[in-house]
């Protein structure tokens, strides 16, 4: 039955399908639920620290109905994106057509790539190759190349484009990492093959070929839907972009990895904010309980852990995604609870 809760993962999916499917002010449905009434419930529920028990971990990790429940977000994505598309392809009023692309850019952001982030840290290529078609489906796919292989390794350091500073804003934040987390990407491609001596230019160079899938798929929408439909596509998939690196503003800030002789610290539990708000852990794939997730990155997500020495969000990550739009109570909130963490450690 524990498996059953995360059914709650397919909440977007619902709300999305109602969007599309009865417009007008239907559209607006998806984000008045994700972000206006979820944050308003987090901030009256109760954060649950309980973690599984050596029993349950063995038996949740080997149950198939936790891969399942993600596996089945594969095609739903894709059909909800086709609808989308024939969608678009009809008139409506300009403000109803923003509804729908703000409501599939949440399924981009959500489903196409937070349950591809949870897919890529599998070992299984099945479910490397699910990742990277939720991915494409968000035009975000060298994230699967700079998140594994870059920001676990540099995560809540200055090497990492994607870990927020100590007052940045999160507006600077987005251009920010963005930008360098693609070059990282191809940096990180160009090592890649360096090694096992394949040439950059050839079918070898993962990056090259996630070019040509995205540029493919881009090709395809033009030639059966046309220029405007592809564009609104293309600003769905922007908006899933920007609620990625929201979600890796609020995740890292302000926390620093320490060098010991000149290499840094390894990442621990204290070095992510974590936060244990029920709706926000089980729509998200338990990715708010980051902390562990850094910590074991290999951990799936049924069995992810609470640490008491990690620092916690003062609510879920819709609320904190809010209030990250927010700078000045953003960082009113947050230096506030840096602080008293660096009191903590001295």
């Amino acid at each position: 039955m524990n498996a059953f809760k995360y059914l709650a993962a397919y909440i977007p999916v619902v709300l999305v399908f109602i969007a599309l499917m009865l417009g007008s002010w239907w559209t607006f449905l998806p984000v008045l639920i994700l972000f206006g009434l979820f944050p308003i419930l987090e901030l009256f529920m109760h954060p649950s620290a309980e973690n599984l028990s050596p029993q349950e971990q063995a038996v949740s990790e080997q149950n198939g109905v936790y891969n399942l429940i993600i596996y089945l977000l594969v095609p739903m994505q894709y059909g909800l994106l086709v609808f989308f598309l024939f969608q678009m392809s009809s008139s409506m009023p300009n403000w109803e057509r923003f509804g729908m692309i703000f409501s599939m850019g949440l399924a981009c952001g959500i489903i196409g790539i937070n349950a591809a982030h949870e897919l890529g840290h599998r070992n299984s290529k099945f479910e490397q190759v699910l990742s990277k078609l939720l991915l494409l489906s968000s035009l975000y796919m060298h994230f699967f190349i700079e998140h594994n292989r870059g920001h676990h390794k540099h995560v809540s350091t200055a090497e990492d484009p994607a870990s927020s500073k100590y007052g940045e804003p999160i507006y600077f934040f987005w251009l920010r990492s963005i930008i360098y987390s693609y070059l990282s990407a191809w940096k990180l491609e160009k090592t890649r093959l360096a090694i096992i001596k394949k040439p950059f230019f050839s079918l070898h160079n993962e990056m090259l070929r996630f070019q040509v899938f995205q540029l493919l798929l881009l090709t395809t929408l033009l030639l059966f839907f046309g220029f405007n439909v592809m564009t609104y596509f293309i600003a769905a998939a922007f908006i899933g972009i920007l609620l990625l690196e929201t979600v890796n503003y609020i995740e890292h800030y302000g926390l620093q990895r320490k060098k010991v002789n000149g290499k840094y610290e390894r990442t621990l539990p204290i070095h992510s904010w974590n936060s244990n708000h029920p709706l926000g852990r089980i729509v998200l794939f338990e990715l708010s309980r980051h902390s562990d997730h850094h910590y074991i990155s290999s951990r799936k997500y049924q069995v992810l852990r609470h640490h008491d020495h990690s620092p916690q969000m003062p609510t879920g990550y819709p609320g904190m995604m809010l209030l990250a739009l927010v700078p000045p109570l953003w960082f009113k909130v947050m230096h506030q609870k840096i602080h008293q963490l660096a009191s903590e450690v001295n």
